[in-house]
C-alpha cells in the first residue's frame, strides 16, 4: 500500500466502471474476462472477433503504456508450479460460481444481481480467510 494515492484510485475506478457500462450498454454483454476467454475458446462463431480484440486489448494496454510512462516493478515470490495450480483453481471457480470478479465485482454488482453479490461477498470472504491463514496465522 506505499504507491496508494486516492485520486488515482477514484479515476482507475470510474475508468473501470464507464468502461463496463458502455460495454453493456454498446455490446449487450457483462464484461467479465472468464465470459469472454470462455466464449471464445468454444466452437467459433461470429462473437470471435469482439471478443478477441477485448483480450488483446487487455494485453496491449500495458505495453502501450510502457511505451510512455515506466512501469511499475512486478515481483511474484511462488513457484511456477504453484501459479500453475493457483491458476487453475481460479478457473475451476469462475466456471463454478458462473462468472470470475470483473464479472460478479464490477458489473453483477453495478446491475444489483443477488448472485453477484452473494459471489463477491464469497470471493471477499475467502480472500480475507487466505490472507490472514497465510500471512498472519502461519506466516508464509
Amino acid at each position: 500500500m506505499d504507491g496508494f494515492t486516492p485520486v488515482s484510485a477514484l479515476i482507475g475506478g470510474a475508468m473501470i466502471g464507464t468502461s463496463a457500462a458502455l460495454f453493456l450498454i454498446l455490446n449487450g454483454r457483462i464484461a467479465g474476462i472468464s465470459g469472454i476467454l470462455g466464449g471464445l475458446l468454444a466452437a467459433p462463431s461470429r462473437e470471435t472477433g469482439w471478443r478477441v480484440a477485448f483480450l488483446a486489448g487487455l494485453v496491449l494496454a500495458p505495453l502501450a503504456y510502457g511505451l510512455v510512462a515506466r512501469l511499475p516493478a512486478v515481483t511474484v515470490g511462488a513457484s511456477l508450479p504453484l501459479l500453475a495450480v493457483a491458476g487453475l483453481l481460479v478457473g475451476f471457480g469462475s466456471r463454478l460460481g458462473s462468472g470470475c470478479t470483473s464479472g460478479h465485482g464490477v458489473c453483477g454488482l453495478g446491475r444489483l444481481s443477488p448472485r453477484s453479490m452473494a459471489a463477491t461477498v464469497t470471493f471477499m470472504t475467502v480472500a480475507i480467510l487466505t490472507v490472514l491463514v497465510t500471512c498472519h496465522l502461519i506466516g508464509a
